[in-house]
């Protein structure tokens, strides 16, 4: 047992999750104070004295940018408060697709995030399901990358569905699709697709025989969910008895919850790593990430491996 006292604290916009992390991992939330200016810039103070502590701030960073600003100003303020370790909480890690260079004069986002971290002060990265794995490498500090599978290949085997099968909307999925085949003991099919430009798809085939099977779509992320809903209904075409979808990152942009409602999906399952409106429509289920994450962050402040976890 590690005798260095720990502390939780929050992002705003992450409060929920972080609120549940801390009651699973049996401690309450650290006291902080949003100070905000009328031009909109704010400073967050920890409200309690940290030194020689292990601080674990809790902040998914998606859109708006001021999430991340808030992450990186709180890992600041912790570093100057003489906190002995810092470990950055990142459910969702923003600017995760942006992991290469892959036209000229493009920006990567990703390995820009792990700078600001690190310069910032962060001793350790903690997240879930990062859109392309390499982006731990972008990191000279220790990063438990933790995965929805634990979660997830205990729903799907609840639902007890017969001839099921795994299926990744992309090729780029298609390793993670074959991961959780493989624990569930399924077939595996893709869905290829071709883009102009970003969210819009132009075609879709689908690679592998559905003929009379329930299927399961696995994939990291639902943003426009027109990937999802597309092979859906290509899915339903192709003789699938039904169709469910699941995701680690609802996060839902644009007519995301209308295509939703309106496809050929019976249900769409996410963690809540990003707030969802469920009641947006009936199809969402929110299955919450907080006992995975607390359960981490009680055996890495304990010092006891983390290995067990790592389902994919």
């Amino acid at each position: 047992m590690s005798e260095q006292a720990s502390y939780l604290f929050s992002t705003r916009t992450s409060h929920h999750l972080a609120a549940k992390i801390a009651e699973h991992y049996g401690q309450e939330m650290g006291k902080i104070i949003f100070q905000e200016f009328s031009d909109g810039e704010f400073e967050p103070v920890l409200d309690q004295s940290v030194r020689g502590g292990r601080v674990f701030l809790i902040g998914s960073t998606f859109p708006p940018a001021d999430n991340l600003l808030e992450m990186l100003l709180m890992i600041d303020a912790a570093k100057r408060a003489s906190a002995k370790s810092i470990t950055a909480v990142l459910p969702y890690y923003g600017l995760a697709r942006q992991d290469r260079k892959d036209q000229p004069r493009a920006p990567i986002g990703a390995k820009l995030v792990a700078n600001l971290l690190t310069a910032a002060g962060a001793t350790r990265i903690m997240t879930m399901d990062l859109h392309a794995d390499q982006i731990q490498g972008f990191f000279e500090i220790p990063v438990d990358h933790l995965y929805a599978s634990t979660i997830f290949i205990d729903y799907i085997r609840s639902l007890n569905l017969e001839n099921l099968t795994i299926a990744s909307p992309d090729m780029g999925g298609a390793k993670r699709a074959k991961n959780y085949a493989s624990h569930l003991g399924a077939e595996v099919v893709i869905a290829y697709k071709e883009r102009k430009k970003a969210n819009v798809i132009e075609e879709m085939f689908l690679i592998g025989d559905v003929e009379g099977k329930n299927v399961v779509l696995i994939d990291d992320m639902i943003d426009t969910a027109g990937t999802l809903c597309k092979a859906a209904q290509i899915l339903k075409e192709k003789g699938a008895l039904s169709v469910r979808a699941m995701a680690t990152h609802g996060v839902l942009s644009g007519k995301a919850y209308e295509n939703i409602e309106n496809s050929m999906l019976e249900e769409v399952i996410v963690t809540d790593t990003i707030p969802v409106k469920s009641d947006c429509t009936s199809k969402i289920k929110v299955i919450s990430c907080a006992p995975l994450f607390a359960e981490v962050m009680k055996m890495v402040h304990e010092h006891q491996s983390i290995s067990s976890k790592f389902i994919i």
